[in-house]
């Protein structure tokens, strides 16, 4: 006979109410003789004689019996079981059912209990005899029924068994907290095969997901809280991390002073120090973000700010803590708070806040260990906090120092059209631009950048801005410029070498790139040179813009002494130049860029629509950091401002060139003193080009701003300053004109150079009370 066929059915009275084949078989009796008949007749028959009608039954044939759940009643099920249980086999299974602490549930193809341990944690206070034949998740109380039964199902039709799979039960009463259980199914069949059932086995490991939960919570605020150098977003990263993982709701309150960078109090905080909500997180509503007030005395919140110990506190109708602060209160009641942690924001006995974790409505109260949790979190947060603060301090100081080392308004010129944009980096850095007015009505157009962030950073900015303005005034060629800069540069680095090792700016290194370009307004010229930065770019009065292919030169103080080569482009009146920081080359200044279009239809468009319309698709998505563009739109000199006359090399230059000084200055409504000043300056500066210049000689009067005397010769030879003595008849004329001059100076080209002298205009009366006088 196979095992596991199916003998015959007892109902609860002991009548046999199903008789199978092969009982038939083993006992000689037909159904129909042994329905309803009492099986404890037939088993007392059986035990007095081993031979049933004509049949030896041999007890090596045993049977087994099992409970079976058919509609709402328990039969038992005799099955031909092969060899019988030992001794031991049974004390193994009675042991396990009634001992072991992992719960074991047999269940039929229904997934109903047909059998399970007495020690069962499912419904403590229900018999194990009421368990059975109901569905098994109800039997475990499983709070997700409807996915356990599915995953069940795929084990009864699949075969493969699931192992440790974490399950929540649904909360009893009494209980304070929900149970964890580890659930486990295997498939049971029979010697044929068949699908019979399953075993599910659950363990209670509440204790063990609880402990491995808050460690995963303290690793996940370690890894996400203090990712940004910033106050309010590092208590924004803790509100985010543990809500809802841990609470309900969270809600950051950090000291007001430590929000603005400044040094926290030391405990205990006076109780009318004002606090900030920093960051809120949860469905509770009346708790706006940025809200500074005092917190009351007498509540746990202030409590917690007097001795830094951290706080369980049960919300009860009624408790005194709720009286001081009553709105507070009021959100709390709204809200179903029912379990409060406060856990201060503490550094070295320094308070800088002060953190609420609230759980409510069918979340589980607050346990003692989540005290210790709440504790570890917010000293993570409190360092983080307090490294913010000091960057932000320092974050405020160096704004401060580039806003004042930066120009506050940018300068006018009659010859060129400044609009600067500078869009600073949330840590601060060192771009900067310039434009600087030089002799003849020219301009200097300056665009800087300087790596790194902070104090560093802006100091290094206003220290090499500060030298560009004292070279400026030598009326350098941009190469020049940058290479004397570049050598200011080098020194600094070398500087920074000799600090201590521990000062950080030891270990930093000194990056800077820069790009200048000298605009002639009579010329329509504009030399351009470049360190580091991308080329510019210029567009034409017509919108067509292109890249001006100025070659690139090595960044500042670079070793090897590289040149820096020039490029001279024309400029027609009414051109744009662009000129940016590296951070802008791909998007604004790149052929390719997504920002070109903007400057292709510049055109004659106003230079601060232009400005505006790059400021906001930069802020919107396109390369972040400290970024700064100079757009000039380009003027020309009119023509009647100038006066250029070819001189002869001999002793009759210099009246030629004064008589047409005098006409021209009269021309223009010049007043006798500034008149007989320029008379003076233009005799002595061809005088000398006369005696130490080379032919061909040049005189240019530009009337701008200033009125500048020009003498040009394509000698070499520097001109230098004489103290003559008192009997030397020669040799006072550049001291003269040193003393009558705002200012005087030597521009070298590439042939020759131009000695120049500048002088505030007067203006006669005549052109005062008449004729109007020259811009």
């Amino acid at each position: 006979m196979p095992t596991g066929d199916v003998l015959l059915l007892v109902d609860e009275s002991g009548r046999v109410i199903e008789w199978g084949r092969p009982a038939e078989e083993l006992f000689g009796w037909s159904a129909e003789e042994a329905i309803g008949q009492s099986v404890t007749a037939l088993i007392r028959e059986l035990a007095a004689d081993g031979d049933w009608r004509g049949k030896k039954f041999s007890g090596a044939a045993g049977v087994l019996v099992k409970p079976v759940l058919r509609g709402t009643s328990v039969v038992w099920q005799m099955l031909a079981a092969g060899d019988t249980l030992s001794v031991q086999d049974v004390a193994i299974l009675k042991a396990a059912f009634t001992h072991s602490p992992v719960e074991l549930h047999v269940l039929d193809n229904q997934l109903r209990v047909v059998r399970m341990s007495t020690a069962t944690g499912g419904m403590p206070d229900t018999p194990v005899r009421h368990l059975l034949g109901m569905h098994f998740t109800e039997a475990c109380e499983l709070a997700d029924s409807e996915e356990e039964t599915a995953v069940a199902q795929r084990v009864l039709e699949t075969g493969e068994p699931v192992v440790d799979r974490i399950v929540h039960c649904i909360k009893a009463p009494g209980q304070p907290a929900r149970r964890i259980q580890s659930v486990s199914y295997f498939r049971v069949e029979d010697s044929h095969g068949n699908v019979v059932g399953l075993v599910a086995s659950t363990v209670d490991v509440t204790e063990r997901e609880n402990a491995r939960n808050r460690l995963a919570l303290l690793d996940t605020v370690r890894t996400r809280v203090g990712h940004r150098l910033n106050v309010m977003h590092v208590c924004r990263e803790l509100v985010e991390a543990v809500v809802p993982a841990f609470a309900g709701v969270a809600d950051v309150e950090v000291i007001e002073d430590v929000v603005r960078g400044e040094d926290p109090p030391l405990v205990p905080v006076h109780g009318d120090v004002p606090l900030r909500r920093a960051a809120f997180q949860g469905r509770i509503a009346g708790h706006p973000l940025g809200a500074v007030r005092p917190l009351p005395v007498g509540t746990p919140f202030s409590d917690v700010l007097s001795d830094l110990r951290p706080r369980l506190v049960a919300i009860e109708e009624g408790s005194s803590w709720l009286a001081a602060d009553p709105a507070r209160a009021d959100v709390i009641r709204r809200s179903g708070a029912h379990s409060l942690i406060v856990a201060p924001l503490a550094l070295r006995g320094h308070a800088l806040g002060v953190v609420s974790f609230y759980r409510h409505q069918q979340e589980d109260p607050f346990e003692e260990e989540d005290v210790a949790l709440a504790s570890a979190m917010c000293t993570h947060a409190a360092l983080c906090i307090d490294n913010a603060r000091q960057f932000m301090r320092e974050w405020i100081i160096a704004r401060t120092v580039q806003r004042r080392l930066l120009p506050h308004q940018p300068a006018t010129h009659a010859t060129v059209e400044i609009s600067p944009l500078h869009l600073p980096a949330p840590e601060g850095g060192g771009a900067w631009s310039d434009a600087i007015a030089l002799p003849g009505a020219r301009t200097a157009l300056i665009v800087g950048d300087v790596a790194g962030q902070g104090i560093a950073a802006a100091i290094t900015m206003g220290l090499l801005r500060t030298a560009i303005h004292t070279l400026a005034a030598l009326d350098l060629q941009p190469d020049e410029l940058l290479a004397r800069l570049s050598d200011t540069a080098a020194r600094l680095v070398t500087a920074r070498a000799t600090l201590p090792p521990m000062d950080p700016l030891n270990r930093e290194p000194l990056t800077a790139g820069c790009i200048i370009a000298i605009y002639d307004p009579v010329d329509l010229t504009c030399t351009i040179a470049r360190a580091g930065l991308p080329e510019p770019v210029a567009v034409l009065p017509d919108g067509t813009s292109v890249s001006l292919p100025v070659p690139p030169g090595p960044q500042l103080a670079e070793t090897g002494n590289a040149p820096f080569p020039t490029t001279t482009v024309s400029l027609p009146e009414g051109s744009t130049l662009a000129m940016g920081t590296a951070t802008l080359a791909d998007a604004v200044l790149a052929p390719s860029g997504p920002l070109r279009p903007l400057l292709d239809g510049a055109g004659t468009r106003p230079l601060p629509d232009l400005r505006d319309d790059i400021a906001h698709a930069l802020t919107g998505g396109h390369p972040t950091g400290e970024s700064q563009i100079l757009l000039a739109r380009t003027k020309a000199l009119p023509q009647d401002r100038i006066l250029t006359l070819a001189l002869p090399a001999d002793p009759e230059a210099a009246p030629i060139a004064r008589a047409a000084a005098r006409r021209q200055l009269e021309a223009w409504g010049v007043d006798e003193e500034t008149a007989f000043t320029t008379e003076l300056i233009v005799s002595e500066l061809v005088g000398n080009a006369v005696r130490y210049g080379a032919p061909p000689l040049r005189l240019r009067l530009v009337l701008e701003r200033m009125l500048t005397c020009e003498v040009s010769d394509t000698a070499a030879s520097a001109p230098q300053v004489k103290h003559a003595r008192t009997i030397d008849e020669t040799g006072r004329g550049l001291f003269i004109i040193a003393s009558v001059a705002e200012q005087w100076g030597t521009r070298y080209q590439a042939q020759g150079k131009t000695v120049w002298a500048e002088q505030p205009v007067g203006v006669s009366a005549e052109r005062r009370n008449g004729a109007g006088h020259p811009a």
